[in-house]
């Protein structure tokens, strides 16, 4: 059940409490947000334990410069932020030492939405597992780009406010990350005509269809700490 003290307030009136002292309002945000980020973190690095680490190094970011925030943007948008950050510090890492790609079957199972891996069809699951067998062969850039707005929703400029870039670099950046993927998904396609061109104008990779996130769902309130274990489920 939400407090009753914290859960009508605005996230920037939650984080303005928390700067002040309050012990209840960070977890508070924390509940409200900690699905998106951890959905954000989950398909940008393609590892359940990867992910959960840097949400966890994002939500403590987050707590320890609160009083930096400035109203600028939206809190949810500086909490997307800190998280994309951190995703991008650890997958620049791991392409640094150079691991290997995704390739078994239980990895690849984790980057499945946790609450969909055992009711989803075995097609969707397969379909899953190509996409993001071939998402993680992009570029972190790219890659953060492309589940902000292809697979998040997020329009442009919200991707860009929360990449802290140009809205040019991010349509760039999706741009490039979808011609990558074209050829990795090509023997996806159920049809061999040309239907490149998506109606009403959206940018989304021709021929493949990337699910979409669930939105955040209630599941109680929870420390920062409780991320960890399968995308912050109390």
């Amino acid at each position: 059940m939400e407090n009753a003290r914290t859960g009508g307030a605005s996230d920037q009136e939650l984080l303005e409490r928390h700067v002040a002292g309050d012990p209840d309002a960070f977890g508070e945000l924390v509940r409200r947000h900690r699905d998106r980020l951890w959905a954000v973190a989950l398909r940008t690095l393609g590892d359940r334990e990867e992910a959960a680490d840097a949400v966890q190094d994002a939500l403590v970011s987050a707590f320890r410069a609160a009083h930096t925030f400035r109203g600028q943007s939206a809190v949810t948008t500086w909490l997307h932020r800190i998280t994309v950050n951190a995703c991008l510090d650890r997958a620049r890492k791991a392409a640094s030492r150079k691991t290997s790609p995704v390739d078994d079957t239980e990895r690849l199972e984790q980057l499945l939405e946790p609450h969909e891996s055992a009711e989803a069809p075995a097609e969707r699951q397969d379909l899953h597992r190509e996409l993001f067998a071939a998402l993680a062969k992009l570029p972190p850039d790219q890659r953060a780009a492309l589940v902000l707005v292809d697979m998040q929703g997020y329009p442009v400029a919200e991707a860009a406010r929360v990449l802290d870039v140009p809205t040019g670099t991010v349509k760039s950046r999706c741009a490039r990350g979808r011609a990558r993927l074209l050829p990795l998904l090509t023997h996806l396609r159920g049809d061999t005509g040309d239907n490149s061109r998506d109606e009403g104008g959206r940018n989304r990779t021709p021929g493949t269809s990337v699910p979409p996130a669930t939105g955040p769902r209630d599941a109680g309130t929870i420390d920062p700490a409780a991320v960890k274990g399968g995308g912050g489920r109390a």
